[in-house]
């Protein structure tokens, strides 16, 4: 049967879980958990300790400006950074790798123009891309509410391992999105140049 110590450590787990890297203070975790501060504390300590317990938990509990924060173990700051530094299809949604493609073939393009072309809206890959630092803003289009432009950023060729821009595959001559009517074309050229970088080759 549940006890009550176990069920507030589930309930501090789930809502640091939710305040990412915000973290909660104390006296948030003493009011969400609805007790005093001091069994708050015993709540937080007996959790770290059943983290550093555990040698196949990846994530543990800890205190940064007085703010508890889940966060990764030291030990596996190598294999992070390997992650970080080596993106692969998985790590993007098919939805973003989308956008991205379009974006890296069009730019400067607008969110409009991708949602047009993908006949869906395209606010939630956007905002991803934006936040991973693959795309940016590259400033507004002339006219009417002046739409915000999006382009690729350096971080993206590093991270997908081209020199520049001009490393995509080009586009034949008559093909365009008009011909396809969708994101094929785009798609199927991106991944050309995701095989080329993965294989360690190039464009020549």
């Amino acid at each position: 049967m549940e006890t009550i110590n176990e069920r507030l450590t589930g309930m501090l787990e789930s809502f640091l879980f939710i305040a990412g890297d915000d973290g909660l203070t104390l006296n948030q975790i003493a009011a969400l958990l609805q007790t005093e501060t001091d069994l708050a504390v015993r709540v937080a300590e007996g959790l770290r300790l059943n983290y550093e317990g555990r040698p196949e938990s990846g994530i543990t509990l800890r205190l940064y400006g007085g703010h508890y924060r889940l966060v990764t173990k030291a030990e596996y700051a190598d294999d992070i950074l390997r992650m970080l530094e080596n993106p692969t299809r998985n790590s993007i949604t098919q939805a973003s790798m989308e956008v991205l493609a379009i974006i890296a073939y069009k730019q400067p393009v607008t969110r409009i123009e991708i949602d047009d072309l993908r006949g869906v809206k395209s606010d939630g890959p956007i905002q991803t891309l934006v936040a991973k630092g693959f795309i940016m803003e590259k400033g507004r289009m002339e006219g009417s509410g002046r739409p915000i432009l999006y382009g690729t950023t350096d971080l993206f060729l590093d991270r997908f391992g081209l020199e520049s821009i001009d490393m995509l595959p080009p586009l034949a001559e008559g093909e365009d999105e008009e011909s396809f009517g969708d994101t094929d074309l785009f798609m199927t050229k991106f991944q050309e140049a995701f095989e080329i970088t993965e294989e360690g080759g190039n464009n020549e």
